[in-house]
């Protein structure tokens, strides 16, 4: 590896098989079609939503039962549970669609499967579009913890839905280009700044706990120690830069600049990078969803259908300049046909909490 500064850049990884389907609104749902009065014309974007969901959810408390971004709209939907938190949702600028759901449903339908469900090869988490959980088995569970977790399911009644993926839930660690331990590859997520202490990086918290020390090349010299991990539970480390190496806050290919940290919307376009797969792009299709890993349960994860590869776990979720994620686990690969991979990744803004971090 020739250059000495260490971007943003991906390693360790994952994916799944569900394909992000175009969202299409029934009859009933009127109101959040394009030609509802109720829609003021202006210019949305999914990150500017999501400060707009972040207040209505806040405001419509257990009236509001999630939200996403609709692309084909160009607006942000809020699923709501009666008519008057629709009028508000119209006030505010955003599309109301009544559901059956309420978020305390789906929130305690999420908490049953977290307490009952830990068989590795399994995720779930609330999807805003079919105001469900949805469950998602991979081909490493048996046929009996199938029947155990439709089981489950079905004690929830119609706030869950079990499907069955293709391809195997896992964590990827590989070789290749990246930043090296003794044994795995990961990739780097963002560097960060913390005050009074030396520069560092954050990744894969399964990453930090079986490396201590970390190489711009494979067999090269040290230019980072592993401060702290997190993993099961949450997915996420600390890594302080212990050489002389520049470190941009930017990430791979093209040094594109990562100027802060946001949260993740349902439906916003999103871009992800990978020492393996490079740069790739999908959308955001749920937000704390639940992953099975075979070394334990980790929650509070933003789901996407960017794909990713062995050796690109780690690595970081971005929309423009705006830092999201970095990589966790997931089904699947760039190679696979539809439906696409789903990929899941450990939301930046816990991590810098958790660090007293900023970006840059």
């Amino acid at each position: 590896m020739k250059r000495r500064w260490i971007p943003a850049r991906v390693a360790l990884a994952a994916a799944s098989a569900v394909a992000l389907a175009a969202v299409t609104l029934s009859p009933q749902q009127a109101d959040a079609s394009p030609g509802s009065p109720a829609a003021p014309a202006r210019a949305p974007s999914a990150a500017s939503d999501a400060s707009l969901a972040g207040r209505l959810v806040a405001a419509l408390g257990g009236a509001a039962a999630g939200s996403y971004y609709d692309s084909t709209l160009s607006r942000l939907v809020v699923d709501v549970t009666d008519g008057e938190a629709a009028d508000l949702v119209r006030a505010a600028g955003a599309a109301p669609r009544v559901v059956e759901h309420s978020k305390a449903e789906l929130d305690s339908a999420h908490a049953t499967l977290d307490s009952r469900i830990t068989t590795p090869g399994t995720a779930w988490a609330a999807d805003p579009r079919l105001n469900k959980v949805v469950l998602t088995a991979d081909p490493t569970v048996t046929a009996a913890d199938l029947a155990r977790i439709k089981d489950t399911a079905r004690s929830l009644g119609s706030a869950v839905v079990v499907k069955r993926s293709a391809t195997k839930l896992t964590r990827f660690i590989a070789g290749g280009d990246g930043i090296w331990g003794a044994q795995y590859r990961c990739s780097l997520g963002f560097n960060v700044s913390r005050a009074g202490k030396p520069p560092a990086f954050v990744t894969a918290g399964h990453c930090g706990k079986v490396e201590a020390d970390w190489r711009a090349s494979n067999g090269g010299p040290v230019i980072a120690r592993t401060e702290a991990a997190t993993f099961p539970g949450r997915d996420y480390a600390i890594a302080s830069y212990t050489a002389a190496v520049d470190h941009p806050s930017a990430v791979d290919p093209g040094l594109k600049p990562i100027t802060g940290a946001g949260a993740a919307t349902v439906g916003q376009a999103i871009s992800r990078s990978g020492s393996t797969t490079g740069l790739r792009t999908g959308t955001v299709t749920a937000l704390n969803a639940t992953v099975n890993y075979k070394e334990g349960q980790v929650t509070g994860l933003i789901e996407t259908s960017a794909c990713a590869d062995s050796g690109d776990s780690g690595g970081p979720l971005f929309a423009g300049s705006t830092a999201l994620g970095v990589l966790s686990g997931g089904s699947g690969n760039c190679g696979m046909p539809v439906p696409a991979p789903r990929t899941y990744f450990q939301p930046v803004q816990e991590i810098l909490a958790a660090y007293g971090a900023t970006i840059p």
